[in-house]
């Protein structure tokens, strides 16, 4: 069948819905059954939304499973709204991304009230993803991202809340909130240091640590890479920290070769990726405008 007769059979079923509700709430109606109804209107909305998609008509998806939500908020069925408010914003994600964030945030109104909180945090971060992509708003996609960390601590699902948080660190450290990045990176590198599984990623987290530092202040980074060389003595043996104190000492020297080498070999090995280029280079500018003062 061709989009225009889904989109057709679609149009029917809303009107067929709109009837059912019409007649629910007339004082007969009411009188006979009228809840009754209004699941059947549900149904309708849930059915012509399906037949929308298929005609890859996303607004119009998106409207009727709203439609369903909201009749079943009326209904008393939050489960059954919220998760149509989820297929209302997956469908608006394609055409719509702040009308999208809208039924998200409805459902994770929902989702909290029932205390239904690692739901409600999944849903945060698919908000946080539409800030990050669509709407290119990195504020907000740190608060989404944020509150599903805290969601998820409050339900003991550590290794889902270091995740969210290790997005806020990559995101504010790119907008220079160096300590909250450091914060982060601490914390969620202490844990990773106490479990056999994740012991090997806490090199990272301290390597990403020293290097916020290091764009903050040089000293700083050089009394943070002697406190996780003791807190976690195999972090001295990393490559890591290895560059990190090549780069100090490039800097103390005011020798931008030197930096610069170091890092390339470091690359040669280890990818950079974008973050870490960034900060680096960075961290080279310092050197750079402290030679042309020397000058």
């Amino acid at each position: 069948m061709d989009n225009s007769g889904k989109e057709k059979e679609a149009s029917a079923l809303m009107a067929e819905a709109e009837k059912k509700l019409k007649s629910s709430q007339s004082f007969f109606g009411a009188l006979f059954g009228g809840s009754s109804k209004m699941e059947e209107a549900c149904d309708l909305y849930a059915r012509a939304a399906n037949m929308y998609k298929m005609a890859k008509n996303w607004c119009a998806a998106g409207n009727a499973f709203s439609q369903a939500a909201r009749l079943h908020l009326q209904l008393q069925s939050k489960h059954d709204a919220a998760t149509n408010f989820i297929d209302a914003g997956n469908a608006f994600k394609k055409a719509d991304p702040q009308e999208a964030i809208n039924c998200l945030n409805r459902a994770i109104e929902i989702y909290t009230d029932m205390g239904r909180f690692t739901i409600a945090a999944k849903h945060h971060i698919s908000i946080a993803e539409i800030f990050e992509t669509e709407l290119v708003d990195i504020d907000k996609a740190i608060a989404h991202y944020e509150q599903a960390a805290d969601y998820y601590k409050g339900e003991e699902s550590t290794s889902s809340a270091n995740k969210c948080l290790l997005k806020v660190a990559t995101y504010v450290a790119q907008l220079e909130q160096y300590q909250k990045a450091i914060e982060i990176y601490e914390q969620v590198g202490t844990n990773a240091m106490d479990s056999t599984l994740l012991k090997y990623s806490a090199k990272d987290y301290f390597f990403k640590a020293a290097l916020c530092h290091f764009c903050v202040d040089m000293l700083n980074a050089k009394l943070a890479l002697q406190k996780y060389e003791e807190m976690f003595p195999a972090f001295s043996d990393s490559r890591e920290c290895k560059l990190v104190k090549k780069l100090l000492d490039a800097y103390e020297e005011q020798n931008v070769d030197v930096y610069t080498d170091a890092v390339k070999e470091y690359d040669t090995v280890s990818r950079l990726d974008q973050w870490l280029t960034t900060m680096l280079l960075r961290i080279k500018k310092t050197i750079q405008e402290d030679e042309s003062d020397l000058r």
